[in-house]
């Protein structure tokens, strides 16, 4: 739309359009009040044009919005090519899936490219026919550059991947990411770097970033050396193109990347679409938010078409014996945590054995072993709520799993469940369920991996002399009896320690890490384990931020 202009023979530059200069009216205040006036739902590219006669009027460009957007009374108006008019509620709908990377900014041109950041994307794309095509030609072949105005412009895509920081600027100044490293678990950051480069720069220089203070174990298997970093660069890239590729760049926030020395936190603009959510990600058909950017992408070789892109984290994580990604989901934000506090190095040896002995060891299967391996025993739906399925489409895999001698039904009871084998138990170190005796403890790692939940190795009797806190809210100490000692860990099971944690969070109203932890004699990690688990089954719900303001009600 121009304003300044009043149309009256048809284009601005004919003798019959009078002008008015809009130069005192500046661009910024333009944006501001439509932003103001969409409640923030709507942001436009405003600029000065100057006319041959001299006259200075607004260009404002619009893009098309995903949603209906109303004036502050309620009224939904459109501009038919010469008035603005009312329509009605079916004519207001939107049209699906509109792609925001594929709009063609008007003021955009061949300048908002850089070179350099193109023979970037002609060396990723290689193996791709297009690869041997001149500059021009290859950037029509992938949809960057369709022609518009009578010349060939960029897409917003087109800029997001080899954009000039100017361009980037101008159109998409929302795709900057901001990296922070934090030397501890605590808020507080002692680094920070802001991005606003093109999606391949910006993943070359994260990776430099994340990698600079990353760290390897290395876990012998037979003849061979298997390197278990802190953050899986695999992990990590394919992390952070999910958010880049289907982030919703329509807002105006950014991506915003935190280095823990125990985890790292992607925090994405946009919520899941099409109805995914952390309970059926590794099912759900894929749903792509910004089709033009993924299929470009995918063309290139930096993410994957067929979708598989989280299997692969959940799967490289497992095999490296951590625990799954885990996404936390707000409506308009995504945010996913890559755990490192250790690993389990022998479930890394007996991952690598048996993958070469079955030739194949599906994800369902890693899911399957280390929820076993972590807790102990699991009854068949908790095993379906881990793996994302129906509980009557579980069987075929148990067994499965059961034929090829990795698990086994557990002693009759409440349900079905499931534990591992004698063999595996013996090829991880942990004593069968049932036996008595503690597990014998795992050689020691340079990083060493914390105990599962639920055969922690047996620790030295503590102190009698301090009073513990009870297990249970209820039970009131003695003043005439000598102060019973902490609970030890090795002789608490997971459902156990999972009843208490249910206890103090019903009794007290919440729970919290460092309650559950001296309640039961636990670690942290291991509480912090136990806690998410809850979550993840709907029993608890988590509140605050942080690992000091967390806390856990009933849910």
């Amino acid at each position: 739309m121009l304003v300044g202009v009043d149309m009256l023979e048809g284009g601005a530059g004919r003798a019959g359009a009078r002008h008015s200069d809009a130069g005192e009216l500046h661009p910024l205040m333009v944006t501001h009040a439509i932003f103001e006036l969409s409640g923030g739902r709507l942001t436009v590219n405003v600029q000065h044009h100057r006319l041959p006669g001299g006259a200075r009027v607004l260009a404002v460009f619009v893009p098309q919005a995903p949603y209906v957007l109303a004036a502050p009374d309620g009224a939904v108006i459109a501009w038919d090519g010469a008035h603005l008019v009312p329509v009605t509620p079916a004519e207001s709908e939107p049209v699906a899936d509109q792609d925001y990377t594929a709009v063609v900014p008007p003021d955009a041109s061949l300048a908002d490219l850089d070179p350099a950041e193109v023979a970037r994307l002609r060396s990723l794309g290689r193996r791709q026919g297009a690869a041997n095509l001149p500059d021009l030609d290859f950037l029509r072949e992938l949809g960057l550059l369709v022609p518009s105005g009578g010349a060939l412009r960029p897409t917003l895509a087109g800029i997001l991947l080899a954009g000039t920081p100017a361009a980037l600027r101008a159109h998409v100044p929302q795709s900057e990411v901001c990296f922070y490293h934090h030397a501890t678990a605590d808020v507080e950051f002692q680094f920070r770097e802001d991005l606003l480069r093109p999606i391949p720069a910006l993943l070359t220089r994260l990776a430099e970033l994340i990698q600079a203070r990353n760290r390897f174990t290395p876990v012998q298997v037979g003849l061979f050396r298997i390197e278990v970093w802190d953050q899986d660069e695999a992990v990590y890239r394919e992390a952070l193109l999910n958010a880049l590729t289907h982030r919703d760049y329509t807002l105006r926030d950014v991506v915003h990347v935190h280095h823990y020395p125990d985890r790292l936190e992607i925090m994405n603009p946009g919520g899941l679409t099409g109805g995914i959510t952390p309970g059926n990600i590794l099912r759900h058909q894929p749903k792509r938010r910004n089709p033009l950017l993924a299929e470009v992408l995918a063309r290139l070789g930096l993410v994957e078409r067929a979708g598989v892109g989280v299997d692969k984290m959940f799967s490289l994580m497992l095999r490296h014996g951590k625990e799954p990604p885990e996404f936390l989901t707000y409506p308009d934000a995504v945010t996913l945590s890559l755990h490192s506090p250790g690993f389990d190095a022998e479930f890394v040896r007996f991952v690598a054995r048996k993958q070469e002995e079955m030739q194949t060891l599906s994800l369902d299967m890693l899911i399957v072993l280390s929820l076993l391996a972590r807790e102990g025993e699991a009854t068949r739906a908790h095993l379906a709520r881990a793996l994302q399925l129906p509980e009557d489409r579980t069987p075929r895999l148990l067994r499965s799993m059961e034929e090829h001698g990795l698990i086994a039904r557990a002693a009759p009871g409440r349900g079905i469940a499931y534990q591992l084998t004698a063999e595996v138990c013996a090829a991880l170190g942990k004593t069968p369920l049932g036996q008595p005796g503690p597990a014998q403890p795992a050689p020691v790692q340079p990083v060493p991996a914390q105990p599962p939940v639920s055969s922690p190795p047996a620790v030295p009797a503590p102190d009698p002399a301090p009073t513990p806190r009870p297990r249970s809210a209820k039970a009131t100490p003695d003043k005439t009896r000598r102060p019973a000692p902490a609970p030890d860990p090795s002789a608490l099971t997971t459902a156990e320690i999972r009843a208490v944690a249910l206890t103090l969070a019903r009794e007290r109203g919440q729970v919290r890490n460092a309650e559950l932890r001296e309640t039961c004699g636990l670690k942290t990690q291991q509480a912090w384990r136990v806690l998410r688990r809850l979550v993840q089954d709907g029993l608890l719900v988590k509140r605050g931020n942080g690992t000091r303001d967390a806390y856990y009600e009933l849910g």
